[in-house]
């Protein structure tokens, strides 16, 4: 009987309204107050999905503009290049915003840049509310980007700038994996390591660390790129919801072929070459490691598996991306180290995913223009296959020093986008936060 009783005040918690958890389930003499700012909770800091977080720019006299309308900001100083994609179609700056954002590939380097005269940055970095949705009219989009997460952690007392903060990057690079450099992400680390180690020693807490889609990837390998001792020291708990990690999904590969990862223009050719360019729009290709050579794109010359991208890239007119691709994506299919701080990877599941696209073209040479249609569905949760989010349990669950403090979390009835907005999974992200906190009465009897 006493093994039932966790299990059941679990069940319970995720009933509750969240004033009720806050005010009856933590103890009266630590309930946080407006007076303390919820001093008593471990700071949480927030990593969001690639089409959340703000981009300016600015240019200088190094920059050519296309057409002289696309130099009009020259010169003016920061201005916003990726806020709110209503604005840029009013102001008909769609298409300089496509040419401002693409990036550049240094072989030389091994890096990705910016294009030569354009300056960009992240703006209000370490705000919870520094980053959203950029269709601000759409309702639920608008709670896409952790917005809903935001209102129900202020319910239990998050205070931002106090205990609650944002982690907002430029989406458009991939967080770099051991061996490789990237300026972009060594200022990120360090800004992100220094308001992790403010907060922590203004609480006195360790820090929560939570990630959603694309933010997963950023948040683990910001974890990752931290010392062991100073990861003891600072977090108390990684937590990832839906996150798009090394392991890779097909969905990937459509969104690479048809050039809609992130869409505020009426086409999806006019967006193609802008995605395409980005660092992140190959860094989530399916790893052979877990696809093998099954065919996951159908041709009408070729089937092509996850161990033939780089071809998959020359066909589709893209063989400038085969360099990168090698010497950037190709190591982080195959960097599968452990944080070694305890985590949890939260996941939908139940939804029929893309597991194997069909790409027909009137010219059996030419796929420049071809049209992706899904010829095969799997599980998982819309987006990411099961098969990755599996591959992906079971390295963290055989590895030394994480096995034990690993735990891994399905959720049905929910997918990508909706596990943090639907009420009944989001209550299982926010208990995850209750636990840490010691709020959770089923902590308090042994479980």
């Amino acid at each position: 009987m006493a093994s039932i009783v966790p299990v059941l005040l679990r069940l319970l918690l995720l009933l509750l309204p969240l004033p009720l958890i806050r005010d009856h389930l933590w103890p009266s003499h630590r309930r946080p107050t407006p007076q303390d700012d919820a001093g008593e909770l471990h700071p949480i800091f927030l990593v969001p999905g690639a089409s959340c977080s703000d981009l300016e720019a600015r240019l200088t006299e190094a920059y050519r503009p296309s057409t002289a309308h696309c130099g009009a900001m020259k010169g003016k100083g920061w201005f916003g290049l990726w806020e709110n994609n209503t604005e840029l179609l009013v102001h008909d700056y769609a298409d300089c915003s496509l040419e401002q954002m693409t990036l550049v590939y240094d072989p030389a380097a091994n890096e990705y840049r910016n294009l030569p005269g354009v300056e960009t940055r992240v703006p209000n970095f370490g705000s919870a509310w520094s980053f959203g949705y950029k269709n601000p009219v759409n309702r639920l989009q608008r709670a896409q980007c952790l917005g809903k997460l935001r209102d129900w952690l202020e319910e239990l007392g998050y205070r931002d700038g106090d205990t609650m903060f944002g982690a907002p990057y430029d989406f458009r690079y991939a967080p770099p994996v051991p061996g490789q450099t990237s300026e972009v992400y060594s200022r990120y680390f360090s800004e992100f390591m220094a308001l992790v180690e403010a907060a922590t020693k203004k609480k006195q807490k360790k820090a929560v660390i939570l990630g959603h889609s694309y933010g997963g990837m950023v948040a683990l390998e910001f974890v990752r790129s931290t010392p062991r001792a100073w990861r003891d020291a600072h977090i108390e708990r990684l937590v990832l919801v839906a996150p798009t990690l090394q392991d890779g999904f097909v969905g990937s590969v459509m969104k690479f072929i048809t050039g809609t990862g992130i869409i505020f223009v009426p086409t999806a050719t006019s967006t193609r070459p802008m995605w395409r360019s980005f660092e992140s729009a190959m860094a989530s290709f399916p790893s052979p490691a877990v696809f093998g050579r099954e065919p996951l794109v159908v041709t009408k010359r070729r089937n092509y598996s996850a161990c033939d991208m780089e071809d998959l890239l020359a066909a589709l007119g893209f063989g400038e991306g085969v360099e990168p691709f090698r010497r950037r994506a190709v190591p982080r299919m195959y960097s599968l180290e452990a944080p070694m701080v305890p985590m949890t990877c939260i996941n939908a599941v139940g939804n029929k995913t893309p597991l194997q696209l069909v790409l027909w073209d009137d010219d059996d040479d030419d796929l420049l223009d071809a049209s992706p249609e899904v010829a095969a569905y799997g599980d998982g949760d819309g987006e990411i296959n099961l098969i990755s989010m599996l591959a992906f349990d079971t390295e963290m669950g055989r590895q030394p020093g994480q096995e034990k403090r690993f735990k891994s979390v399905k959720i049905a009835n929910a997918n990508h986008s909706t596990i943090a907005i639907y009420d009944f999974a989001l209550k299982r992200i926010i208990q995850e936060i209750i636990e840490v906190n010691q709020l959770c009465v089923y902590r308090w009897v042994g479980w």
